[in-house]
């Protein structure tokens, strides 16, 4: 491949292209999203990828590894989380959204404490196309009826009517569920 050539396919940088014509952004940061864009030729290379979405503090973190670990066993797959892509770009809305264009499917790891993804499921149900790629693996709690937020609550609704909210309650039944996925 020449310096010119760029190793991510002519089609992915036209949708960026449009998807981030709407941002004034600046010249440094097309770069990266550039460079960005080029980290992420597993996605091409593989019939699947899986955008693993979640909380990112000691535990819920262990538990995304668990998941993006078990879908990355998966022949011709390829499993990985917004912190797995390298680069001066912050985790933004449009780092997301451009990521979440390319990828075969996202996956939401639902869990109450600390924090959860709040921002993403809003963006995973307020577009037709990401919410139709999208599964929810949310934890459920023995001793709480509603420990999401009747908001939350919605949205969890959305998706089991769509048969794509799996539960769990242990580190066994969250890779059973990440095995039930696509």
């Amino acid at each position: 491949m020449s310096d010119e050539e760029s190793p991510v396919p002519e089609g992915i940088l036209t949708s960026a292209t449009a998807r981030l014509d709407r941002e004034e952004i600046s010249l440094a940061d097309n770069e990266e999203i550039v460079r960005t864009l080029a980290e992420l030729t597993p996605v091409y290379e593989n019939d699947r990828s899986y955008f693993v979405l979640g909380n990112y503090d000691r535990e819920p973190i262990r538990r995304l590894n668990l998941v993006t670990d078990r879908l990355n066993r998966r022949e011709d797959a390829y499993a990985f989380r917004m912190v797995d892509i390298r680069g001066e770009w912050d985790n933004s809305i449009q780092k997301f959204c451009l990521i979440a264009d390319l990828v075969t499917y996202l996956v939401g790891v639902a869990e109450k404490d600390p924090s959860d993804f709040l921002v993403e499921q809003g963006l995973l149900v307020g577009t037709t196309e990401f919410f139709s790629k999208s599964h929810v693996l949310k934890r459920e709690y023995d001793d709480e009826t509603h420990p999401f937020g009747w908001m939350q609550d919605g949205v969890f609704d959305l998706f089991e009517k769509e048969g794509r909210l799996y539960r769990w309650r242990t580190d066994e039944e969250l890779l059973e569920a990440a095995e039930s996925l696509p």
